[in-house]
């Protein structure tokens, strides 16, 4: 008699059941977006941390779509989130039983897998599409996202002695908006000095920061004008 075997359904086939595939890069890049364009005006709402930590969970879950192409990936993606968003919200409500950096440690890893994950596609891929474009700018957005998780780890690990805020305004930290604009200013190596970093750990951080900004769009550019130049080349 002949074996009958199940069909083995891989990730990527059951995104494309459920119409994720096609529009996973877009949703994630409008998680970002929606993210950094409204941090700072929620943030000053009553009740605007619930709705940062409600954004910063869907950037998250988002970027778990976006790589789940593989089962592996997905396994590993996965892997990483749930402790990610677990420690967040058991943060926000019980501050006590999870220290922050368990949440931020999580989280910095699972930006790191998907950022790499990304760049992956993006140089693999063999002509210019929508899918290609929104994961450059996605990945852009998320360096961004994944210093600003390094740079309040670091401050959390040594409050006070990290940076230095050389503004009027009484003691600050790096967690919400004002992580958000220290690291977008330093990735875009514009640096206004407002703040300073003062620990070598930061130092290092801004340093790299900056360096990972240029190489990137330099090379983002070089990439998309070879793959558009190819593929004129090809219709001709």
């Amino acid at each position: 008699m002949k074996e009958t075997t199940l069909p083995r359904h891989s990730s990527k086939q059951m995104m494309r059941r459920f119409g994720m595939d096609r529009f996973s890069m877009v949703q994630l890049l409008i998680a970002l977006a929606v993210l950094l364009i409204c941090a700072p005006f929620i943030e000053e709402l009553e009740g605007g941390h619930l709705i940062l930590s409600v954004s910063f969970s869907l950037v998250l879950v988002a970027a778990v779509i976006a790589v789940a192409n593989r089962r592996r990936t997905l396994a590993i993606a996965l892997a990483l989130a749930v402790p990610a968003l677990t420690a967040r919200w058991i943060n926000h409500f019980w501050p006590d039983l999870v220290h922050p950096s368990v949440f931020l440690i999580c989280a910095l890893l699972l930006l790191a897998f998907v950022i790499a994950h990304l760049l992956h596609f993006i140089l693999q891929a063999p002509v210019v599409t929508v899918e290609v474009l929104c994961a450059s700018v996605s990945v852009y957005l998320m360096l961004g996202l994944m210093w600003t998780v390094a740079y309040w780890l670091v401050d959390q690990l040594t409050p006070g002695g990290a940076f230095s805020f050389n503004t009027s305004r009484g003691a600050q930290s790096m967690n919400g908006f004002t992580g958000f604009y220290f690291s977008f200013i330093t990735l875009s190596t514009v640096g206004y000095g407002d703040i300073t970093p003062v620990s070598r750990a930061a130092r290092w951080l801004a340093a790299m920061e900056a360096m990972t900004g240029l190489l990137y769009v330099a090379v983002l550019i070089a990439r998309l004008v070879s793959l558009y130049s190819s593929t004129k080349q090809d219709n001709s």
